[in-house]
């Protein structure tokens, strides 16, 4: 870390929260009441723990300068049952209507997204928000490229007989690849369904837990979407595409120097539903 970790030592009770919370173990205390202690600042991976622990402000980072904290209730949160209706009526949405989503809906769902956990704090993840109807549709004609040259090899008649025996999943999705571009064909764009947003999470191409990063930000956006009233899917077809084709194509086509992780499809409304289906019961917990 590049700056300066330190205990103010007037002011610190020596609670010992801030050495009970710290994941790199920088902040020490030996015996419950005596002096806290900084070392070894070097490994520290600036995740605030200690700053927003300290009762007393006392923790001095030079990453969290006092502008960066803010203080906040627990009884301010949604209540559990909130936040589990959340859980339960978020939907995959694909009804979309031609109104274009405000500004601000859109920086709310990437500031959700952005504020998810990362892997040792790496902070990696980065958006491409897509809003152009030319760009939006070359995603889809992307898309459909690359299952259309899957496709020709999966009828190939000298190796069906191969790809049968090694690959049988994958004609499964014959039918579905034809019906794609049928659709598409007719003018009817079965894999962005109309959105008018596309919003593309990606890490650095040496990033060891990309994927996992990228999808934690997908789903707080997802979640912070729902609460605005924004629909939203995850482009499984496109991701899909993505790491088919393996070439970064659509990375360069949309200019993202990265490995694209998630997709998350956004567009307002055509209307929304009104229910909630409980899911079959397939929890195991061991208490």
């Amino acid at each position: 870390m590049d700056g300066k970790l330190s205990i103010n030592t007037s002011t610190c009770i020596k609670c010992g929260k801030c050495a009970r919370v710290c994941p790199s173990q920088i902040i020490t205390q030996e015996t419950k009441g005596s002096a806290v202690k900084v070392q070894n600042v070097e490994n520290c991976i600036a995740c605030g723990h200690c700053v927003a622990v300290c009762p007393t402000n006392s923790v001095l980072h030079s990453e969290f300068p006092p502008e960066k904290v803010h203080a906040f209730k627990y009884s301010d949160y949604p209540t559990p049952e909130q936040m589990m209706l959340v859980c339960k009526a978020r939907r995959s949405n694909r009804a979309f209507s031609t109104r274009p989503i405000p500004r601000e809906m859109l920086e709310q769902i990437i500031e959700a997204a952005h504020r998810a956990p990362t892997a040792s704090n790496m902070q990696q993840v980065h958006f491409t928000l897509v809003t152009d109807p030319k760009q939006l549709d070359a995603i889809s004609r992307f898309t459909l490229d690359v299952f259309n040259s899957a496709a020709k090899k999966l009828k190939k008649p000298i190796l069906k007989p191969i790809l049968k025996r090694i690959m049988p999943d994958a004609y499964r999705y014959l039918p579905v690849f034809d019906r794609l571009k049928r659709e598409y064909a007719n003018g009817h764009d079965m894999i962005l369904r109309g959105a008018t947003a596309a919003l593309f999470i990606h890490t650095p191409k040496t990033s060891r837990f990309g994927s996992a990063d990228a999808n934690l930000a997908y789903q707080n956006g997802s979640l912070m979407a729902e609460c605005l009233g924004v629909n939203q899917f995850y482009m499984g077809f496109v991701c899909t595409a993505i790491h088919q084709e393996n070439k970064g194509t659509l990375a360069n086509m949309l200019g993202i120097n990265g490995t694209i992780h998630a997709a998350m499809a956004l567009g307002m409304p055509e209307f929304r539903f009104s229910n909630y289906i409980d899911k079959k019961d397939t929890v195991e917990t061991d208490l």
